[in-house]
């Protein structure tokens, strides 16, 4: 069974994005949700009660499972993210190096055009980069 399948197909019929899955060598199934108005710790559980009756149905093997929020440094990974988090600030990490060495960029996350992220790293210099080229990106929380 496809877990990560299983849990895009289950997840918004409760009304949940799927932003992140780890599974551990250990059978421990790790799993980031989130909704436009957030995760609570009732969401948690309300999830992770359904998950476990429909891992039982699916005859999915795990040994524990955990449901949490993303967290206000939350990852970014479909295209869809970088347009729904435009205007927030964001940390990237790069694959491969752009011209000049830079493997990560800090700034003003201003959506996907062409397929390429731009990221405003200062005042009137923008930096595109194709989702390919992303590594790792999350949101810089703010206080």
């Amino acid at each position: 069974m496809d877990i990560q399948h299983l849990l895009d197909n289950t997840l918004p019929g409760l009304g949940y994005e799927l932003v992140d899955l780890e599974l551990a060598r250990n059978g421990l199934v790790r799993l980031f949700i989130d909704s436009p108005n957030g995760i609570t710790l009732d969401d948690c559980v309300k999830v992770s009660n359904h998950l476990t009756h429909l891992f039982t149905v699916e005859n999915v093997s795990y040994e524990r499972l955990e449901v949490s929020s993303p967290g206000m440094d939350r990852p970014l990974k479909k295209e869809a993210d970088f347009v729904r988090f435009a205007g927030q600030q964001v940390k990237i990490k790069l694959r491969v190096p752009l011209e000049g060495g830079r493997k990560t960029l800090q700034g003003e996350l201003r959506g996907v055009v062409d397929g390429k992220v731009e990221v405003l790293v200062a005042p009137e210099q923008m930096v595109a980069v194709a989702l390919a080229q992303i590594d790792k990106a999350r949101l810089v929380p703010v206080f």
